[in-house]
């Protein structure tokens, strides 16, 4: 399975770089990472997320990061990507808005809208947490004993 984090901006702060890439690094998973940057504030988050969805992989399940989505634990994060695996699911786009957030379009074709709890992160801060949950998630398939839940 390939795993796509799709996002609206370039990530330009060394530490959470760093950060990223030690989880990518982890990962058994290919993780490819797209920045898009929306030229100007025309069109705001629907546009930002018509952008998003168009490097989307066909067939891609998707699922897109809203303060709105469900707050599942991580266990049951890796649950749904293992059921994802069993069902032979090519791709997971991981859809991460601008300041604005995602339209509801990028909501209403997500296969699972997640949240990392009900306060507002920032999006760049959002895209090393999905980085550490996403090595987890496959620490907790495989059933090392780093994760204690």
């Amino acid at each position: 399975m390939r795993l796509h984090l799709i996002a609206i901006g370039r990530l330009r702060d060394p530490p959470l770089e760093a950060l990223i890439a030690r989880y990518v690094e982890r990962s058994p998973w290919p993780l490819r990472t797209v920045e898009l940057v929306a030229r100007g504030k025309a069109g705001g988050a629907a546009a930002e997320t018509a952008l998003l969805l168009e490097k989307v992989p066909e067939g891609a399940r998707i699922v897109a990061l809203d303060e709105r989505g469900l707050d599942l634990s991580s266990t049951d994060f890796a649950g749904r990507l293992d059921a994802w695996r069993h069902e032979a699911a090519a791709d997971v786009a991981f859809l991460v808005g601008g300041a604005d957030g995602l339209a509801p379009t990028a909501r209403e074709r997500a296969d699972l809208v997640l949240a990392f709890g009900r306060a507002t992160w920032p999006h760049m801060l959002v895209r090393v947490m999905l980085a550490e949950q996403l090595w987890r998630a496959a620490s907790i398939m495989a059933g090392h004993p780093y994760h204690r839940a």
